[in-house]
């Protein structure tokens, strides 16, 4: 069976999300959005090819236009939606399911996710599965090439973080990509911004060689590496590079909790901002304590990133995310993003000479148990 939820869909490419069952979801989404551009992405799994090429080609029978991105990170597709005049878009991909997954995951026209309302009624127009009539005219597919580019720059162009002073330092990062969409994306983001970039499992061939979560018992080359090279720090993502995990120069996981408390930390150094800062329910109460101390609040959204986002706009809160190393900057676009996150990490580094481990001590401690 499929699994259907506010974060989309998932499958066994083998048995039930296959091209043939996705075609349906091309048809629903034609069918929900209006008129115009559908932006496309997948991550580097290699049964996302033949899944993406189905949607694309039956799109494109329905007459509409559609801007293949090729194999980047979610938040990337998110990046240029929000950035283009595509009406929605979709992402292949099944996020930190192993191998034998795929799944679907849909955008509305400002670049967030759909609803939950909104992923219903797509749903039961999946279910209903209409016979569509050709168009007219057949839309055409438009290859995005630069894709990965335009949203490395936008993120060292953030009015939040100091380019400068972050290239002056000249970080030596360790990147583990865990070979999947962001395998290109964080070694440029992290070279835009100064870095000397060690790479570990950056090839997006879907290859997953470690678990597919950054968590702490799946970095332990990250670690290793980390300590080797004498590295500032080590950055891991998981195989759509929405999530961001970080490690000390000890070669010490600190927990996805900590990439927005850090993140945050060095938000309103720069900023000097009375923020508002929104965390879902399964967040600890690290970065509540942080903003206690500098004058700031956090409030808090149910589960799912659709949640959070929608809370941030309700608050008008300019930074927001996940305790699994979402993080969520509203001067970007409202989705969580792994260069967004590494870019801020660095600029909280870049605030000080204290190494990050110092930094880290330096901040509340809490642990969650999920």
């Amino acid at each position: 069976m499929l699994i259907r939820s506010i974060s989309g869909v998932r499958g066994l490419t083998e048995s039930h999300l296959t091209p043939e069952t996705s075609i349906m979801y091309a048809k629903a989404l034609h069918t929900f959005l209006p008129d115009g551009v559908i932006m496309a992405g997948r991550d580097s799994r290699p049964s996302g090819d033949n899944i993406l090429h189905a949607i694309v080609g039956e799109l494109v029978r329905l007459g509409r236009t559609v801007i293949h991105c090729g194999i980047v990170p979610t938040p990337t597709v998110q990046f240029m939606v929000h950035n283009t005049e595509a009406v929605g878009g979709f992402i292949v991909t099944a996020s930190h399911n192993p191998i034998e997954w795929n799944g679907l995951k849909f955008l509305r026209g400002n670049s967030t996710f759909f609803h939950p309302d909104e992923c219903e009624q797509l749903f039961e127009l999946v279910d209903n599965d209409s016979e569509l009539q050709d168009a007219d005219e057949p839309g055409i597919i438009w290859p995005e090439q630069n894709a990965i580019q335009k949203h490395v720059i936008a993120c060292a162009s953030l009015k939040c973080i100091n380019l400068n002073r972050i290239q002056k330092r000249k970080f030596k990062i360790v990147i583990d990509a865990v070979n999947g969409a962001g395998a290109y994306a964080l070694p440029a983001m992290l070279e835009s911004l100064g870095c000397e970039v060690i790479e570990l499992n950056c090839e997006p061939d879907g290859h997953f060689n470690r678990g597919t979560e950054p968590l702490p018992e799946n970095l332990s080359d990250l670690c290793q590496a980390v300590t080797s090279h004498k590295a500032d720090a080590g950055f891991a993502v998981d195989p759509d590079a929405d999530r961001l995990a970080v490690v000390s120069e000890k070669g010490i996981p600190l927990g996805e909790e900590y990439s927005l408390v850090l993140a945050a930390d060095g938000y309103l150094n720069d900023t000097k901002k009375n923020e508002t800062f929104v965390v879902n329910l399964s967040t600890s109460l690290a970065l509540e304590k942080l903003a206690e101390m500098k004058n700031s609040s956090v409030v808090r959204s149910a589960v799912g990133e659709i949640n959070v986002v929608n809370k941030m706009n309700h608050v008008n809160s300019g930074l927001g995310g996940e305790g699994n190393g979402g993080i969520i900057l509203r001067e970007c676009h409202l989705g969580r993003d792994s260069l967004v996150g590494a870019t801020m990490v660095l600029n909280r580094m870049s605030q000080s000479d204290d190494t990050l481990s110092a930094i880290h001590s330096s901040l509340p401690q809490f642990e969650i148990v999920k």
